[in-house]
């Protein structure tokens, strides 16, 4: 599950998980530009949110994900994500077992995967472009 955001609800999502399944894997969704249209975690509250939801008994959180504001411009791109991996590497000093680094897309993706993703969405690089009608 890529877009944790709240407590709540990775709360919720460990009480409805079966014992008989494994803890189901999430990652938190950050805000990393700070986009008023765009949901996820605000960056000075990740550190807060993540112990909380490592807490857990049935998720296993995983890592971070964020989509930062569209721009074409690779040193912005770079810069964006470069701040979602220094909060990702913070958390793994803080004793925090993650693993993934989920950013960029098909647009970014030579961003992304220049400060350390471990997952890329490229669905429009594959199947086109999302059509608007």
């Amino acid at each position: 599950m890529h877009s944790v955001d709240r407590f709540k609800i990775a709360q919720r999502l460990s009480e409805q998980r079966p014992e008989s399944l494994p803890p189901l894997q999430v990652c938190l969704q950050v805000n990393i530009s700070g986009e008023a249209s765009k949901s996820g975690v605000a960056v000075g509250e990740v550190g807060d949110l993540a112990r909380q939801v490592a807490a857990l008994p049935r998720v296993k959180l995983r890592g971070l994900m964020a989509i930062p504001a569209p721009t074409d411009d690779f040193l912005q791109q770079r810069q964006a994500f470069a701040r979602l991996r220094e909060v990702f590497e913070q958390l793994k000093c803080d004793g925090l077992a993650l693993d993934t680094l989920s950013i960029g897309m098909s647009h970014d993706l030579e961003a992304a995967i220049a400060e350390g993703a471990s997952i890329v969405r490229v669905g429009s690089a594959i199947f086109g472009e999302r059509s608007t009608t």
